[in-house]
């Protein structure tokens, strides 16, 4: 039976899971760029809460937080290029 913690992790991976998946599906209606890059760090955050489950519920003896960290800097770097992009087009 998983831990309390590892629950509030997973549930923590689903929605931003949901959320990214939101946003491609009204990226598909809407076809605005702001909504594909965030769709696109959604996804990354996604992954990254992925990993903190891996790294701390199901094997946490290997210490992942490298990789954790590095998902979630792409995840920001990815909205910011998405942000000044769109201000540049403007």
């Amino acid at each position: 039976m998983p831990t309390l913690s590892g629950l509030v992790y997973l549930l923590c991976f689903i929605t931003s899971t949901v959320c990214a998946l939101l946003l491609v599906r009204q990226y598909r209606i809407a076809s605005s760029p702001l909504l594909l890059w965030s769709a696109a760090c959604f996804g990354l955050l996604a992954a990254s809460n992925l990993m903190v489950v891996i790294d701390l519920v199901v094997l946490p003896d290997i210490d992942l937080r490298p990789v954790r960290q590095a998902l979630t800097l792409m995840a920001v770097c990815v909205l910011l290029f998405g942000f000044i992009w769109e201000a540049e087009q403007e």
